[in-house]
Order: structure tokens, then sequence, then C-alpha cells
């Protein structure tokens, strides 16, 4: 059998098809020939009845070869609805038979008549030249659009979580459940006029690793189903999906607004990097609404950037106002999302115009894959993707499956990391050797009024001050049985830090406060661990805090 190989098929060649009637034995019987074919299969096809009388029996492993398109549409639509049995006529010129054209005919009719939402965003007919199976007969698949609504039958974040992307929307031919790794580092033209419908696009497909892979696009589409984007792109870490955004939406010589709580790292690229640019930035508290209209007001301001909540105070922005500010003065909005997931937080419904998060921390969600994504509209992340491309950060494959796979159970984890975590703040604001808890869930959070507006969980990070100096604070962190001591956070097993030896150990006390981390702050990332094993275990190595 020949089928098509390229990235994205277009086109399945049929041969040695047999069908049988409804009212016939079990698929499983033997076949009854060509003769049962034609007796039970031409006579349809000429009178004009459908296919809905027939029942198709394929070629061993047939399924398994179809084209990208076909293979979306047996799966969603039926397997009757959209291929046609061809026969040979066996004559000297081997010409089909006039029931295998009318075969095709009514094939094609009844993709072109499916429903669109059924089938694979941007595929195109290959228009590949059957000339070469000269005793076969080919069944070529319409070009259709795809505009996949999860919401109108998935009513909840957690199950587009699990089938975005991948149960109605994933472009590998494959009968697997879960979404295959394509590893390849290049894909190949049957013809240099494919190659030149591709890059005229009238041909859809891919072309290198760096400018896209099969595996990573159901990553993309079900990041974008989740956060209500258009479009998104997925990035070796989160780190590089903020270098990259950042050098994409600032100009040389223009200006950009952020925050003083976030990132360390981000924050030293802003400070180091951009200069040489040209570009100047504006730092400001999270909540100093004033002082952002002063910066817009003063400069000529390309991005507002910051996290919400913020890394390590957890501290937040009001979305939809600053949004409103920025966007009067022709400024976007990029709201780093890491600590809150999709799940807790709709950054783009509530204005924002791109959404960034490390998909290292709670999207992957189990240690062991790092990644970062960026959503938004087509056309501002279009600009991004053009430099990405350029500068090569691209998540291999087999991270995209990790991704992925850590993605089915994210509303799972969440759920079970913002209830402990909630429950722990509580505990740990009331415990007499923690100083100050900081965390949005808390009513003594300077920004608890907006978190409850915006977000519909917390977060499972709780950071802390904990009665003591150094030495002390790092007792209290050994005395901890169950989390790692480790940077990241969002995974399943639990992770506890501390800021000034972690993230600061490489500046001095003084200038370690000058960004607000004391020797004695602790940032605790809950996993999915049981509370109260978690409760016994904190409670225990607060013990260990001698009252001064």
């Amino acid at each position: 059998m020949a089928v098509s190989s390229c990235p994205c098929p277009k086109l399945f060649v049929a041969s040695s098809f047999e069908c049988r009637s409804d009212s016939s034995s079990s698929a499983d019987q033997p076949s009854q020939g060509r003769s049962n074919s034609a007796r039970h299969g031409t006579t349809p096809f000429l009178s004009g009845a459908g296919m809905s009388s027939l029942i198709l029996k394929f070629p061993p492993n047939f399924v398994r070869q179809l084209s990208t398109k076909a293979r979306r549409n047996c799966s969603n639509i039926g397997v009757a609805q959209i291929v046609a049995a061809s026969w040979s006529n066996n004559s000297a010129a081997g010409a089909p038979s006039a029931a295998a054209a009318a075969a095709a005919a009514a094939a094609a009719s009844a993709i072109s008549a499916a429903d669109p939402a059924e089938t694979l965003a941007g595929n195109e007919v290959a228009g590949i030249d059957s000339s070469d199976n000269k005793n076969v007969s080919v069944v070529q698949l319409e070009d259709l659009s795809s505009d996949l609504e999860y919401k109108s039958f998935l009513s909840s974040d957690g199950s587009i979580a699990v089938h975005a992307g991948e149960r109605l929307g994933r472009g590998i031919v494959t009968d697997a459940i879960t979404t295959p790794v394509v590893n390849t580092s290049a894909y190949f033209f049957k013809k240099t006029q494919e190659l030149i419908d591709f890059k005229e696009k009238r041909h859809a497909s891919y072309e290198y690793g760096r400018y896209g892979n099969p595996t990573t696009q159901v990553l993309e589409d079900k990041i974008s189903e989740l956060e209500g984007a258009e479009s998104t792109l997925i990035l070796a870490s989160g780190m590089c999906a903020s270098t990259v955004l950042l050098l994409a939406l600032v100009p040389a010589g223009g200006h950009l607004v952020t925050t003083t709580d976030c990132y360390r790292k981000t924050r030293i690229f802003m400070e180091t990097f951009l200069p040489k640019m040209g570009i100047t930035v504006t730092v400001i508290d999270p909540a100093d609404v004033k002082a952002l209209e002063s910066a817009l007001e003063i400069n000529k301001v390309s991005l507002f950037f910051t996290e919400s909540p913020t890394n390590p105070f957890l501290r937040c922005v009001d979305i939809e106002l600053v949004s409103e500010l920025c966007h009067r003065k022709g400024a976007l909005v990029c709201i780093d999302g890491t600590f809150a997931t999709p799940l807790n937080q709709k950054a783009l419904a509530l204005g924002a115009d791109l959404i960034l998060h490390s998909a290292t921390k709670f999207i992957g969600g189990h240690n062991d894959v790092l990644g970062g994504c960026i959503s938004g509209s087509t056309k501002v992340v279009s600009e991004i993707r053009n430099l990405h491309h350029v500068l090569g950060g691209t998540l291999n494959p087999n991270a995209a499956y990790l991704i992925i796979r850590g993605m089915k159970t994210l509303h799972l984890r969440v759920q079970q990391q913002n209830s402990t975590a909630l429950r722990m703040a509580k505990i740990l604001e009331a415990h007499p050797k923690v100083r100050c808890v900081y965390y949005p869930g808390l009513p003594s959070h300077p920004e608890h009024h907006i978190a409850k507006k915006q977000m519909t969980g917390f977060g499972g990070v709780v950071s802390f001050e904990v009665d003591g100096d150094l030495l002390i604070t790092s007792k209290f962190v050994d005395a901890l049985k169950i989390p790692y001591i480790a940077p990241s956070f969002g995974g399943c097993e639990s992770i506890v830090d501390q800021p000034a030896i972690m993230s600061y150990w490489d500046l001095s006390r003084s200038e370690r406060e000058k960004y607000g981390i004391r020797d004695n702050l602790v940032r605790f990332s809950f996993g999915v661990e049981d509370f109260e094993d978690l409760k016994a275990d904190i409670l225990q190595a607060l013990e260990t805090i001698e009252s001064a």
C-alpha cells in the first residue's frame, strides 16, 4: 500500500478494499471476495445511495497508515463517512472502474459535508500526482479548517487540561491515547513543487525542528485552550520565554516598566543586558498605580512586564486596572503567571495581552522537565515566535511530552496544593515562632483584596519569616523531613529553600536586604503529600527554633 509520508499528509491511497452490507455477518468472518464487494458495493454507489448501508473491510494495518486528516476524521465521524472502497477492473489499461470513481466522489462529498470542528486545523491538500500509482485509485481529502470549541462540551479547566490539543486536535497518525514523541530534526518534501507550495503557503507542513514539531504543537494547543488564547509559543525554559519576549517586544532605545519583587534572573537580564540596547527600565511597587501612571506619562513605554503573584513575596497586581492604564498609552501588558497557574488566574480574560509561564513549575508539575510558554493573540505571539526561530531556544519533543503528561493531572495537583498552602499559611501566621507570612489568601496580605477579585485559588507556595537569624533558619530547614532543599517549585514533591542562601548567596546581607531578602526568609512549595503529614513535619521543625 502506498501512503503519503510527509509530516502533514493530505492524501491516502486505497487498494484491495472489500465491503459488506449491514445485514451481513460480523466483521470478523472471512471476506466473500471481490464479487461480493461488487454485488453489495457497486450498485448503491451508482444509484446515488450513501455509504451508510456498507461496512468497509480494510487491508491489514490500514488504519494505522491513514493520513493525518483521514485518521482524525475516522476517529470522530466514522470511517464510513470519509473512506471509499476502490476496485480494479483488471483491464489491460489498468483504469479504475466506474464504481471506484463513484466511491471516491462519495468519500469526498462526505468529507466536505462534515462538521469543520471535527477536522484538524491548518491542513491543506498536498496535490500529489497519482501517476506513480498506476494500479490503485486515490482518495484526496479536502482542506477543512478547524475552530475547535472544547468548552462547548468540556465544562471545566480540568477536562480541558486532559483533552485539549489531543483527542480532537492532534495532527499525528496513531491509535495511541497518549501523544507520540516525534523525534526528528527536519521534515522532507516529496517534490520541489511541494516545497514551493509550502513556501508560498499553499501547502501546510513542518520544515525544520526549530520551527515546529507535532508533539510540541499538541502542547501549544493544549495551553492555548486552557488560557483562552489564540496562540501559544513553547520554549526551552521559563527564562528563555522571558528574555525572547522582552527582546521581541521592546525596541532598541525603548522603555520597559516592571515591579520590585520578581524572579532575580529576570531582573538581572533587565539591569545588565537590556541597557546595552539602550532600553531603560522603570521599577515600581506592584501596588503603586500612581507610579505606573507617571511612568506611562513620562516615557514611551512599550511593555509593562510583571509577575502576579510575584516571587518570592507573592505580591499581586490588579491586572484589569494596569491593562486599562497601559492600553490607553499604547503599551502592552505581560503577566508572568507561573505562581498562579492557568487554573487559578486567567490573565488574558482580565485584559493582559500576554501570559507567560515557566512550565517547569506547576504546569509540568513533576520536577523533571524544563519549559516555558507565552500565550496571547496570534499577532503578538507571532512577533515573538519569529525571533524565537532565530535565537533557537527550542523545546525538545521529549520534554514537550513530559509537560503534556504532567498537565493531565494539573487540576488535581493544583486543587490539593491550593488547599494545603492556605491551611498551612493560617497555621504559620498564628505560630509564635513565625514572624510574618506572605500568602495572597490571607487577609493580612497587602493585595488580598486584589487576589480575591482575580484569582480562584491562591497557589501552592507560601513564604514566611521564622523567628531567628540565618543559622537558626537553616536549622529549621534542615529539621524538615518531607520537603527537598532545592530551587524551583510547583512539583508533586514539596520543596523548601532559604532565598538568602539559595538565590542570593553571592550578595552581601545589606545587598540582599535591598530586595527585601532577609536571612530568616523561607519559601515553601507544597507538593501533593497529605496535609496532616506536612503539618506535623513543619510544626516539629519549628520546635527546633529556640525562643529569643
